[in-house]
């Protein structure tokens, strides 16, 4: 009931239409009896009782009523279909928007089949309840209805005896709903996770076919095609278990009316027009009877899948951000780290972490892998929430801010490089769609990416593969820097940005990076020594923790960690292991 109501609640603003369709189906199902009941009277007063003249009459009813209703049902279907287009429409963009709305720590947590899974297939379902599964459930229960009624008004004694065998087809109505609804969940299930498979397979098939594992993928899928296959037999077999029973009772009805309407015929309690009245009407308890199981099973199909729908558009982001009027204007961009704690849930990450950083000034950031330099940068963009401690910016917690707000005064080059399949000028343009071509030049000439661009066929309309594929890392990590700088950021965060251009290349990047970084506040991401060490200040984290602090020259003098990491790749001499990664 749960799920009805739900679905009511999308209805609602459609109430007007769903109220005129609901109008219609119960007309046809009115009109329904017109047929028999003619048939009847032409039996009883034409042919018995030689009243010739009403034959035209009789018939162009019959002909009429059939035209009308033909009309009609196609027009309530229409009406119907509309109405479920527009609802998944909104039912669409309400759960893309929510799903904007959602921290990546969901998606860390939750499966892209899964999410798919919602976004596709149980959305269709949705989708055919509300274009299908609403009228014919009404249809039938009201052609079921109103056949019984008018028989009852015919005669009672015949109506009773064709009634004798619905019990037992409730019965087992009830059973088949009971066991289907958990099957229908399982097969629901087994289909995020093999969308979940493909997925994987698709966006990693280059790293499938450089260790040729091609046999090994198409294994694994295979494993959750077969289980989803069979899935979906054990419910077949739920219905192949209940289906021909419904069908054999729906069908026992003919064999009732055909003995006990004789029977009442030959003693002359009913005439035979009657009895071929209630022939004709035979079909308005079959169908609605023989329809159920099918209905019962679009009606559990719908109940799993709009559970699970529900349940992502009931998921809360665990980010709340503060209205608009709420928020508050950037000053002189002051950034402040206030005894930071943070975890992902598995053991701690971040260790009571404490900075200050202007406006101007430009940090840099080294450590092994796993020191918790990319989660340092994350916490700024409120990607996740500290466990303890405050992030400032102008001595306002950041909670205090209007996330989107807070996030349009950064720009991040991110240790992942993600290019859409769109052009090289729509992929540096993102973050500033409006900027004219001058700009976009003007961005990838600072990244140093216009001279490989411009080699290009077609330049900056080139369109990239899907994530960057067909460019080189490098490539991809230069026309990330261009995004981020046409957005002219009060914030500039770079993660790894260089790692994988050559010094020649990195050496222009940061020499035009200090003309920019001037009025800006830039934390730098680094594994090279080159990357940060004409930073204003240089953290040296390990485990979580800032272990050294300071400029080059003082670090050096210190003859700790950074020292070490600084002679290593120089290649100066060889060092004692420190007991962590040095890269």
């Amino acid at each position: 009931m749960h799920s009805l109501r739900w679905i009511w609640g999308n209805l609602l603003p459609y109430r007007k239409r769903l109220a005129l369709g609901l109008l219609l189906v119960l007309a046809v199902a009115c009109m329904n009896l017109i047929n028999p009941y003619v048939a009847g009277k032409i039996v009883d007063r034409v042919i018995y009782g030689n009243q010739n003249g009403l034959l035209l009459q009789l018939l162009a009813i019959m002909i009429g009523s059939t035209l009308i209703r033909t009309g009609v049902r196609y027009g309530y279907q229409m009406l119907f279909e509309n109405l479920s287009q527009n609802v998944i429409f909104t039912m669409r963009e309400k759960l893309y928007d929510h799903l904007n709305q959602l921290e990546p720590g969901f998606y860390d947590r939750t499966k892209t089949g899964d999410i798919m899974a919602r976004m596709t297939s149980d959305l269709e379902a949705v989708r055919h309840f509300a274009a299908w599964t609403i009228y014919m459930v009404v249809e039938n229960l009201a052609i079921l209805l109103s056949a019984l009624c008018f028989m009852f008004y015919i005669h009672p004694p015949l109506a009773l005896a064709m009634l004798a065998i619905t019990p037992a087809i409730g019965f087992f109505a009830y059973r088949l709903t009971k066991d289907v609804r958990p099957t229908f969940a399982e097969i629901r299930n087994q289909f995020a996770r093999l969308n979940s498979v493909v997925q994987e397979n698709i966006s990693g098939n280059r790293v499938v076919k450089a260790f040729a594992k091609e046999e090994y993928e198409i294994k694994k899928f295979s494993a959750e095609n077969k289980a989803f296959k069979e899935k979906n037999l054990m419910s077949s077999q739920v219905w192949g278990k209940y289906l021909p029973v419904l069908d054999s009772l729906a069908g026992v009805l003919t064999v009732v009316m055909t003995l006990a309407g004789g029977i009442m015929v030959i003693r002359g309690s009913l005439s035979l027009g009657e009895l071929v009245t209630f022939n004709s009407l035979i079909w308005a308890l079959n169908n609605p009877m023989r329809l159920a199981g099918w209905l019962i099973n679009d009606v559990q199909r719908f109940i799993s899948s709009a559970e699970k729908v529900e349940e992502l558009l009931e998921t809360e982001p665990q980010i709340k951000s503060v209205t608009e009027e709420r928020a508050v204007q950037p000053s002189n961009n002051v950034l402040e780290f206030d005894h930071v704690h943070f975890s992902y849930g598995d053991g701690p990450v971040l260790r009571d972490i404490t900075l200050q950083a202007h406006a101007g000034e430009t940090i840099g950031i080294i450590g092994p892998t796993g020191a918790g330099k990319s989660t340092l940068v994350d916490l700024l963009g409120r990607f996740y929430e500290v466990d303890a401690g405050e992030i400032r910016v102008d001595g306002i917690n950041i909670k205090d801010w209007n996330i989107h707000q807070l996030r349009e005064k950064m720009a991040m080059v991110m240790q992942d490089i993600f290019l859409f399949s769109d052009t090289i000028e729509g992929n540096i343009a993102y973050g500033n769609p409006d900027a004219p071509m001058d700009e976009v030049y003007d961005a990838a000439e600072k990244a140093e990416a216009s001279r490989f661009i411009e080699s290009l066929p077609l330049a900056y309309d080139t369109v990239v593969g899907e994530r960057g594929v067909g460019l080189s890392g490098g490539q991809k990590q230069r026309i990330a820097l261009a995004r981020a700088l046409l957005r002219n950021p009060s914030l500039l965060i770079l993660d790894d940005t260089t790692s994988s251009v050559d010094m020649e290349t990195e050496f222009k990047i940061q020499k035009t990076l200090k003309s920019i970084l001037k009025d800006k506040t830039c934390f730098i991401i680094a594994h090279r020594i080159s990357s940060v060490k004409d930073a204003d200040m240089i953290l040296v984290m390990q485990g979580g923790c800032i272990i050294e602090r300071g400029k080059h020259a003082d670090l050096m003098k210190r003859k700790g960690y950074y020292w070490h990491v600084y002679n290593n790749q120089l290649g100066n001499f060889d060092l004692t292991p420190l007991g962590e990664e040095v890269i």
